[in-house]
């Protein structure tokens, strides 16, 4: 499959734009599991035009992260098509819109998923950001505002009319937010139509290899996107990859998977502080399936999630694979 000149091979995977998630550490960490394609922090164009050092940062790409796309938002075309010029410049493979985030703070001020209520300014938007860069634009958006309003199968070929060369579809409207299961059919409708000529990737309740196969096989999606199942086991990636090329997979050991999570702490931590850094890995460590299915471990989990500095927190790892994983 390809985005414009971008070729990600057949039936790749994608790391899903998260905030507070996918930093540089763990994309590459993701890329190296098997991603064929990673995704920046959400970037605020607002935030990026005022030249604010916190969204600034967030352009900082790896090389060994390639092909990666930085990905914008906000409700402005002017800000949208500045933020989006500013972005070029920091030599990302592409570019990615955000009119999918459903979270109340972006979405009730007219960005993300708000978009949604204002078709025409988002084709606006899109066609103009379009006209103004030399790299590939994509789009990320959900199915519509609520259940009422499922305009996916429209707006889609809308969108390929501004230009855009791929359309993400995340299968739940804004309403939903991350509720209930995601609905397929209708990206699967999308990608089916002979006016459909860009790539569709699906996207939303991707949690195994067996999943992700189905997606390809049912609904015949060009790719598709991994977001939650990622937290705290970038070795999905690996899992799915191997899923699809062989029809089976060996998972990763303990220890390796231990391994990666000690990795994505320290570099956390390397990247940022101790504090911030080991807040910022809260996530992970709260949402990895590494500790799933342990007898009595709420425990140890809230003292995990209350340590402050490295030592502590390794040594709470170590404890974890010696008494349980390891048994």
């Amino acid at each position: 499959m390809k985005i414009a000149n971008i070729d990600l091979g057949e039936k790749p995977v994608l790391l899903a734009p998260m905030e507070d998630v996918t930093d540089p550490s763990f994309r590459l960490m993701c890329r190296e599991q098997g991603a064929a394609m990673v995704y920046t922090e959400f970037v605020s164009a607002e935030a990026l035009v005022r030249n604010v050092a916190s969204t600034a940062r967030k352009l900082k790409i790896d090389p060994r992260e390639r092909p990666v796309a930085i990905q914008i938002y906000g409700r402005e075309p002017d800000d949208m098509v500045e933020a989006a010029r500013i972005v070029e410049e920091a030599k990302p493979d592409i570019i990615d819109i955000n009119f999918g985030c459903p979270v109340k703070k972006v979405a009730s001020k007219g960005a993300g998923a708000g978009m949604l209520r204002d078709i025409p300014k988002m084709l606006t938007i899109t066609r103009r950001i379009v006209d103004a860069v030399n790299i590939p634009v994509t789009v990320k958006t959900r199915l519509g505002w609520d259940n009422d309003n499922k305009i996916i199968h429209d707006l889609g070929l809308r969108l390929q009319d501004c230009g855009i060369k791929a359309l993400t579809v995340h299968g739940r409207t804004r309403a939903q937010m991350y509720t209930g299961q995601a609905d397929w059919t209708l990206i699967g409708e999308l990608k089916n139509d002979p006016r459909m000529k860009i790539p569709v990737i699906g996207n939303g309740d991707i949690t195994t290899p067996e999943e992700a196969a189905r997606a390809f096989d049912r609904f015949g999606v060009d790719a598709i996107m991994i977001g939650r199942a990622s937290f705290g086991a970038p070795w999905i990636f690996h899992d799915v990859r191997e899923f699809l090329d062989n029809g089976h997979f060996t998972p990763l050991s303990v220890s390796e998977k231990m391994a990666l999570l000690h990795r994505q702490i320290k570099e956390s931590v390397d990247n940022i502080d101790e504090i911030r850094g080991i807040l910022h890995i809260r996530r992970h460590l709260a949402a990895t399936p590494l500790f799933k299915g342990i007898p009595n471990f709420r425990e140890t989990r809230i003292k995990l999630l209350r340590a402050n500095t490295l030592q502590e927190v390794f040594d709470i790892l170590e404890e974890i694979e010696h008494n349980f994983l390891q048994n």
